[in-house]
């Protein structure tokens, strides 16, 4: 009998209380990531990305309405009872947020804040142990002078650093599901490229199964096992990484990896999508991408597409089972 995924998230849904009525952020989707598996989930600010992870932790606003299934080993998280979630938080399931200044304590040093991690998950470790365990973490992802920089505030890392030190705060307890929510935001090139090969030696060391949020497709190539691609709350490609490179069959998908500069090309510009997506308040009826879309029917102005194509690679387009050769690339 086949093992039921680590996390199985079907019609996943949330919507916002507002004055000017109900928005909905995410527009049903359905994840799963299995043991030692990396996900990345990739789309524009605003295609619902946090907030999927943010649902999944139970991490959301009063003014939130989530409906749908979260499933993590077989166990329903949604409506489970907020002492079930606070040892789920950091235990079996830990975040990476998006800021690494503002989620720290800035009147408290790193290492207690790393020590306080521990503590609330287990609280038979003493002081020493506690202390020992923290430096420990710290060298894990390669802070150096880890034993000195303990006693540091957060004001006192780079922005690398701390994003290091989040890492570490994350995989302190080691959890089984990894949520990554755009980790190398805001960081130079270098040291975005730093901070993702700590998460994939981490993941790969600890067995981690890890979410990799982003709105990069390149974070994710040589990252990710498999890929679903979100657009304006709704995923519109799922696929093997390998496939989704050599063959994107949703038109979006296309627009965003031919926007990712390249090598061996001699154009001077940068490729990119015209226009915007469209703000959850004002969705169109049909395909939320017709707008953008050089391809765009009459039907995709009218009907929402569902997830189609090969068990490899769906794709919610009407013409998502179309040949390569058939479909003009978005340019």
């Amino acid at each position: 009998m086949a093992q039921p995924a680590l996390l199985e998230v079907r019609d996943l849904r949330v919507s916002f209380r507002t004055r000017s009525g109900e928005i909905e952020a995410v527009s049903g989707i359905d994840l799963d990531i299995s043991d030692g598996e990396v996900l990345g989930i990739v789309g524009e600010s605003g295609s619902g990305k946090s907030v999927a992870l943010k649902a999944i932790m139970g991490l959301l606003p009063p003014q939130a309405q989530v409906t749908g299934s979260i499933r993590f080993r077989g166990r329903q998280l949604l409506g489970a009872p907020e002492h079930e979630m606070r040892a789920l938080r950091g235990g079996k399931i830990a975040m990476i947020f998006q800021d690494p200044l503002t989620a720290f304590n800035p009147v408290m040093t790193i290492g207690d804040q790393i020590a306080e991690m521990l503590m609330l998950h287990d609280r038979s470790l003493s002081r020493a142990r506690l202390r020992a365990r923290t430096v420990e973490l710290l060298e894990l992802v390669s802070i150096p002078e880890a034993a000195a920089r303990i006693d540091s505030y957060p004001y006192q890392f780079s922005g690398g650093m701390r994003q290091r030190v989040m890492i570490a705060m994350a995989v302190a307890n080691n959890p089984d599901l990894l949520l990554a929510d755009e980790p190398t935001t805001a960081l130079d090139v270098t040291v975005q490229a730093q901070i993702l090969d700590v998460l994939r030696a981490l993941q790969q060391k600890l067995k981690i199964s890890l979410a990799l949020v982003t709105h990069d497709l390149g974070v994710v190539a040589g990252t990710a096992d498999r890929v679903s691609v979100m657009y304006s709350g709704r995923i519109v490609e799922k696929a093997g990484v390998d496939d989704l490179f050599a063959d994107p069959r949703h038109p979006y998908t296309r627009g965003l990896i031919a926007s990712v500069p390249r090598l061996d090309t001699q154009s001077a510009q940068l490729t990119s999508i015209e226009g915007a997506p469209p703000p959850p308040s004002s969705r169109p009826p049909g395909c939320s991408f017709a707008p953008r879309c050089p391809l765009a029917a009459q039907l995709c102005r009218t009907e929402r597409p569902a997830l189609r194509g090969a068990a490899k690679s769906l794709a919610a387009c009407h013409f998502a089972e179309d040949t390569p050769a058939q479909i003009e690339p978005v340019i």
